[in-house]
This record gives C-alpha cells, sequence and structure tokens, in this order.
C-alpha cells in the first residue's frame, strides 16, 4: 500500500511539473561564448533544475527540499508548506462539521507529521489571533490515526485526556497538542495537497 502512495505521490508531482525548456547543449555554448557566459549558463541550467525538482513530503532529507516560496500552487487565502496547502479558518466549529467544511474545500482537517510542520501549523494559529485549533487528529478503538490517511509516526501531545471521552485532537499554539469532546466548537486548519492529486 506504501509503495502504491509513493509511486502516487511522484506520478502526480512529474505530471505537476512544467515540460523542460529545449536549450543548446553546455557543449554548444562552451564553444559560442567566452568562458564566463559558459559557466553562467551551466549555473542558470542547475538552477532552472532546482525549482522543478518534485520532492515528497516525508523525504529522508529535508535540507535536499526546493526552496519554498520559489511557485506558489496553492489557492488564494491557502498557505504553502512542503507539498501541502494550508487554510485558517476562523470560524468555530465542532470537529465534525470542521472536516465536512475542509471536505467542501476539496480537503481534510490539517495532519501534523514532523515538528517543522507543527511549528508551522501554530504560528497560522498565532496569526489568527487564536491559541487552540482542531488537528485532523481522532481516536478509534483505542488508536490515534489522521483523518487524511497520513501515517500517526509523530506525537507531540501536552497533556492527552482520556481518548475514549475525548477523541479529537486539537493544536495548541504555546506547546503541545491536546484532545477533548469532539462536540466543541473550535477554529480549526484544512489541508490538501498542492498539486491537485
Amino acid at each position: 500500500m506504501k509503495t502504491v502512495l509513493v509511486l502516487s505521490v511522484l506520478l502526480c508531482a512529474a505530471f505537476a511539473a512544467p515540460a523542460e525548456d529545449k536549450q543548446k547543449p553546455v557543449v554548444e555554448a562552451a564553444v559560442e561564448a567566452p568562458k564566463e557566459e559558459a559557466v553562467a549558463a551551466v549555473l542558470d541550467e542547475k538552477k532552472e533544475e532546482e525549482v522543478f525538482v518534485p520532492v515528497l513530503r516525508n523525504a529522508a532529507s529535508e535540507e535536499a527540499a526546493a526552496p519554498e516560496g520559489r511557485f506558489n500552487v496553492c489557492p488564494d487565502g491557502w498557505f504553502s508548506h512542503g507539498s501541502r496547502c494550508f487554510l485558517f479558518v476562523n470560524s468555530p466549529m465542532s470537529w465534525y462539521n470542521a472536516e465536512e467544511h475542509c471536505n467542501a474545500l476539496g480537503g481534510h482537517l490539517a495532519s501534523a507529521t514532523n515538528p517543522r510542520e507543527y511549528s508551522f501549523l501554530q504560528q497560522m494559529t498565532m496569526t489568527g489571533s487564536q491559541s487552540i485549533a482542531w488537528l485532523g487528529g481522532f481516536n478509534l478503538q483505542g488508536r490515534w490515526m489522521w483523518i487524511d490517511r497520513e501515517g500517526f509516526y509523530y506525537t507531540n501531545w501536552y497533556s492527552p485526556s482520556s481518548s475514549s471521552s475525548s477523541p479529537c485532537m486539537y493544536l495548541r499554539s504555546s506547546n503541545g497538542w491536546g484532545n477533548t469532546q469532539c462536540g466543541t466548537s473550535l477554529r480549526f486548519i484544512c489541508s490538501k495537497n498542492a498539486f491537485g492529486c
């Protein structure tokens, strides 16, 4: 299943990348131009390659990821982070209604799969002048999961409550996440794939 998911992501990234420009080979450029211009051409080609290199969200080396902000594939009002788009919704809703709202926008309640992503979501919440917001974590039969089907490998609990009486997860802007009853009305964060696959 994981192999199919990885292949799907790679295929999606391949279709999302723009077609390569046809350029003169570097050897021809070196013959026609002075040495400095040939070096500049090679460096420009390297820069162009860096812009369009797809990087998986949970890749082993986060330093190898293309710098953010070079292109934005997120809809207006959404913020790009990694390979996903995020939206802070400042209308309090229950966890279930928040998930339905995110579904209507083409996404799910946000998951946090690593410390950087969680920090980004905390900053979004503070920018919305809030200290807590729903995340897409929920407890089903004693097991915590993400509603968007991400793997639940990263945890950042501040003080978990009983999962049977409080099965829905919320973010805390000052420290780790917590859980409470799903009927509580909170603001929330939606996420969706930046490439629409």
